[in-house]
């Protein structure tokens, strides 16, 4: 199939009349960023990720549609807008694609939401704007080599020089950071204490290799964020927090469009299983109308719509402020779990077709298998559920 003429037939299954708990805001930006999906992602996603190519041209329509910090305050260059929005925003992207809802999300919780919750007015007003408009692309650093579930044991340190700190280390696995202009990077002091610094690309010392051969989120842009005795001014140092609060409070924001994005992976799923089950026939009939094909779509309606009532319960906990993170580490988990479970039934009403680049099977699937493990790995966040409901800790 031409890749410029390939059509987007998506329609939005909604089992429960979701759509009714929703404001009409919800439903205009819903909308809107589908549209631009169906017109911008869709016709050219298949190919850049078989490519394994970042079309980084969409930094720019995903500012102009409001992606990046749709509930950062107006005054800063965001959304204005409550947490549900954000996270309808994240399902209707990664419906898309995973990596381009990753580039969105990482973009809005991980860059522009640590500067402007924990930065001083000076570091807002300077990098949350242009981040908002796409002007510059940020990433953020804390994963290590070494050290991915236990981020406390990080090594990347900053040792005071004067009006200025220099930083050495290395980070691991950072969405967009070879094409980034600005890292929000975590790093021990001298008394071991954590803190987050902003480092600008022209900053040297600094430099971000591109990590190649990724079987899972090619479409999306992920490298490594390397420092040797990079000089950062103290005015780049985030005031407002220290510790693991910091990445931790920004993990809890990802996490929860995470949950939401990963109900858009499974939706686009079922929808093409949908209508692959209705078209295509076998045996004299619709491959629909054999029980075990019906027995896979229903149960993966049902998964769908458990899921988003998880998420639009949630949603409503963070526009109050009482989601926590333990009830967001489930959902992300449960969310991202049942969308992977539903690529692969997915696949197997699909055939051989499910393999191949017509359809978006394949690709969600393969999304799915890093989803499940970044930002918190599917077995973690299941021992921050149990280390909630017991008291006790199983990490030490």
């Amino acid at each position: 199939m031409n890749k410029n003429n390939r059509i987007d037939p998506y329609q939005h299954h909604d089992y429960y009349l979701l759509d009714e708990l929703l404001d009409s805001d919800h439903l205009l930006a819903r909308d809107a960023v589908r549209s631009w999906v169906k017109q911008e992602v869709t016709p050219i996603i298949e190919d850049y990720a078989q490519r394994s190519e970042c079309p980084v041209h969409l930094f720019k329509g995903l500012a102009e549609i409001g992606a990046f910090g749709p509930s950062i305050p107006t005054q800063y260059g965001g959304g204005g807008m409550d947490e549900i929005a954000y996270g309808i925003i994240m399902q209707e992207l990664e419906r898309g694609d995973s990596g381009i809802r990753s580039m969105a999300s990482v973009q809005g919780s991980l860059v522009m939401y640590p500067i402007y919750k924990f930065g001083s007015e000076e570091q807002k007003m300077k990098y949350v704007p242009k981040l908002a408009s796409g002007e510059f692309i940020g990433c953020f650093g804390l994963t290590e080599p070494d050290h991915g579930s236990n981020p406390s044991g990080m090594i990347t340190n900053i040792k005071d020089d004067g009006d200025a700190y220099i930083l050495n280390g290395a980070k691991m696995w950072i969405t967009n950071s070879p094409v980034a202009d600005i890292a929000v990077v975590w790093a021990k002091d001298e008394a071991g204490i954590i803190r987050g610094v902003i480092v600008e690309r022209d900053m040297k010392g600094f430099s971000a290799p591109e990590i190649h051969g990724k079987w899972s989120l090619r479409a999306s842009v992920t490298g490594e964020l390397v420092f040797e005795d990079v000089r950062v001014p103290k005015s780049n140092v985030l005031p407002g927090v220290t510790g693991l609060k910091g990445p931790l409070t920004c993990l809890s924001k990802a996490r929860y469009g995470i949950a939401w994005g990963a109900i858009g992976a499974a939706l686009d799923c079922y929808d093409s299983s949908l209508r692959y089950s209705q078209e295509r026939q076998q045996f004299g009939k619709p491959l629909g109308q054999f029980q075990l094909t019906q027995k896979k779509l229903a149960e993966m309606i049902t998964e769908i719509t458990k899921a988003q009532l998880l998420a639009w319960r949630l949603g409503n906990l963070a526009n109050q402020g009482k989601a926590t993170p333990a009830q967001i580490s489930m959902a992300k988990r449960n969310n991202v779990n049942m969308a992977i479970e539903i690529a692969r039934e997915a696949r197997q009403i699909h055939g051989g077709m499910g393999i191949t680049g017509e359809y978006p099977i394949m690709r969600h699937m393969m999304n799915l298998e890093s989803v499940i493990t970044y930002e918190g790995t599917h077995d973690i966040h299941l021992l921050i559920t149990g280390m909630d409901v017991t008291g006790f800790n199983a990490f030490q």
